[in-house]
Order: structure tokens, then sequence, then C-alpha cells
């Protein structure tokens, strides 16, 4: 199965179904999971703390390697899937500063260091890009850019994706056992890939932000954010096509599970944002078989958290870019000329002028929304959309 979990829109790829059209049968196919990877990854979710050893045990082979390595700003996209976060996440792995996490590094995340010495003893089959499982017409390799944090954080925060517990973090919050790992990591991560500025896209840490700049004072924010109508359009989508793969493919499910993904699919957990009453309202919208109502209250209750913490927090706000989809793609090259440097990445002008010219507003679908959901989405999302800059009677109005 393609690894490649929190997809966006944000391609040139011919999608023709709507969100309630049928998957095809290429797509679900692509949650095949093999049977190594299964096994693996199966091993280091049962045993969580050997999986731990191993990787500390990793950092003392790498020591070496690491011993003049700093972690310097590095950057986090953080955004509901669907809203941006894989284009961005690729276009900073193809500047030449960075460094992320790929495909390969998947099952044996916990030795990165180890698992590159043996993959370059092995002699490298011949790859061509294949579309990952979305069916979004992104194609992906081993050597793609690719969001698997996740797993670390699940290895030290064993209830973190507890529908019923608050998955927020804060400067309160302490791990020194983790911390320590995780830097080591991203150290190891920047050797390996021969980078001086670590990337990460983590849709989760929206709800960590401020612990991860405890860590790191210097640390960069990206986050997409999307016209609900179209996000919520999108995402349902995804949710279609990810409960026909897990039926068809039952460890698929075990595999998201594994690499955190819950935002799609049989085993779908809402983040906490720390609102028991919006999370309640959201799993029983969802569980009643109201998707729309669901994902437009699910919607504005992560960004109206974000919108909070962004307007009491100065050093949050401060550190974070806030990234419109629909800026990214019909105003790319300002859109991007304003990443980059919130990222504090060089870029010449024909750098900037290619990567604009692959950004477009998806025309492939419309919302297939009767015009009473579009305006229950309207009314639910809205206010927190206009605290982003959208005018709430406008949402879905364009692509």
């Amino acid at each position: 199965m393609s690894d490649n979990h929190n997809s966006d829109d944000t391609t040139p790829a011919v999608e023709p179904r709507t969100p309630r059209s049928a998957p095809s049968d290429a797509a679900v196919a692509s949650f095949a999971v093999p049977t190594w990877m299964h096994r693996v990854a199966g091993w280091q979710e049962r045993h969580r703390q050997g999986a731990i050893r191993l990787g500390n045990f990793d950092t003392r082979m790498a020591s070496d390697a690491i011993a003049d390595i700093g972690i310097d700003r590095p950057i986090y996209i953080a955004g509901l899937a669907r809203s941006g976060t894989t284009i961005l996440l690729e276009l900073l792995a193809a500047h030449p500063d960075t460094a992320t996490h790929q495909y390969r590094d998947f099952p044996p995340l916990f030795t990165p260091w180890l698992w590159d010495r043996w993959l370059a003893r092995v002699p490298e089959k011949k790859e061509y890009a294949t579309e990952r499982a979305h069916g979004d017409g992104i194609a992906v390799t081993s050597h793609s850019p690719e969001a698997f944090e996740e797993v670390l954080w699940m290895a030290f925060f064993d209830q973190i994706h507890d529908p019923q517990r608050s998955s927020v973090l804060t400067r309160e919050t302490s791990h020194e056992a983790f911390e320590t790992f995780y830097a080591a990591h991203i150290r190891k991560v920047l050797a390996i890939r021969g980078g001086k500025r670590y990337v990460a896209k983590g849709n989760y840490n929206l709800m960590r932000l401020a612990y991860l700049q405890k860590q790191f004072t210097d640390a960069r924010f990206v986050l997409p954010i999307r016209d609900p109508v179209w996000h919520i359009a999108s995402l349902m989508k995804q949710q279609t096509l990810f409960e026909a793969g897990e039926r068809a493919h039952p460890r698929a499910v075990d595999h998201l599970r594994r690499v955190g993904h819950f935002e799609f699919g049989l085993d779908r957990r809402p983040i906490h944002t720390g609102n028991d009453a919006a999370i309640a309202r959201v799993r029983t919208l969802w569980a009643d078989g109201e998707e729309v109502a669901g994902w437009a209250h699910y919607w504005a209750m992560i960004y109206s958290t974000i919108a909070d913490q962004l307007d009491r927090d100065a050093a949050i706000r401060d550190s974070s870019l806030i990234v419109r989809y629909e800026a990214l793609c019909a105003e790319s090259q300002a859109t991007l000329s304003g990443f980059y440097e919130h990222c504090g990445l060089a870029v010449d002008d024909a750098t900037l002028a290619s990567a604009a010219e692959h950004l477009r507003l998806p025309g492939y679908y419309k919302p297939a929304f009767a015009e009473i959901e579009i305006e229950q989405i309207r009314e639910i999302a809205g206010p927190v959309a206009e605290r982003f800059g959208y005018a709430a009677g406008q949402l879905g109005t364009a692509s």
C-alpha cells in the first residue's frame, strides 16, 4: 500500500469521481499491504519499548556522524488532510537544503541510520513512479517525501489518538525520553539525507505547536487551510475510498493505524482539541451517517482551535504562516515567494516560476452537495472561515 497518507488535491491530476461515487478497482487494489511490511510494522507496534531501545542503539551507531549536526529552524507543515500539505512538503523536499522522511524509511523508522546503511549495500532496482492509494494522480517512488513522524509520537504517547482524550500538548508538557529520542532522530535524518533543515508533514502536530516550539524555539510552522465546502468534498471522497480499500484489504486497517493515520477509513478518529462536547458531536454525527454535518463541525472545531491559539499566543503567531489553498493555486508565485521566505529558504526566480507553473485549482470535480448541504456547511464552518479571510456566503462558489 502507498504510505503517503495525508494527500491533497493541489495537482493537475484528472480525478473524475465525486465525493459520493464509487472508487475504481485500481484505487481499491492499491490498499494491499505487502506481507513483509505487515509483519515488521506489526512487531514494532507490539514491542514499542523494544523499538525504542533499537532506536537508541541506532543513535549510538550514528554518534560520530551526528556529533556536529545541530537542528536549525525545523519546518513543520500541519493542516487537515486535503488542504495542500502534500504539495507543500514536496516543494520543500525539492530544496537542496532540506531533509525529510521518505517512503523507504518505513517500517524500520526507529533505526534510520542502520537501515540506510543496509539499503546502501543492496542493489537498487529500477523504479517507476506509481500513483498512490488516494487515486489523485500523484505518482511516487520509494525516494518521495512522506509523513512518518507519527510512528515515533505514538511510541512515547500511547494514548495520543484516543478520541476521548485531549490530543493537545503544550509548553507545560514534558517527556524527556521522547524529546531526547526525537532530537537524535532528526539529526540522523539530516545526516542521512545530507540536509541542513529538517522538514516534517504531520497533521496531528496542529495540536502540538507550543510543545514543538518549546523544544525548538526557532521552529517554523506552515498551516494550510481550504474553503470548507471544497475541502469537505475532498475529505468525503477520501473517506469513501479508504473504506472501500480497507474492506477489500483488511491489513490496510492495521497498516494505517501503525503509521498513525486515523483521518479516513474504518478506524477514523477525530483529533481531540480539548473540547469534549465538540468531539462528541462530531463522533455522533459520523456514527449517524451525517457525514456533511460531521465534517463541517470537525473543520470548524479544528480551525477555530488554531485561530484561537494564533490570537492568544504571539510566539506561535510569529512562527506560523497560514497558506490558503486557493491562493496557493491561483496566486502561486506570490504565495510561494512568501512561503519560502517564511521558511527561511532561498530560491531563485527560475525555481519559483517552475514551482508556480505546476499549481492550479482542481477542475476535475465539483462538490456533489445539494444546495441545502452547502448552506449547512456555510452556517457551521462559515464563521470560522471568516477568521481566515473567507467570505462565508461565498464558500463553495468557486474552486
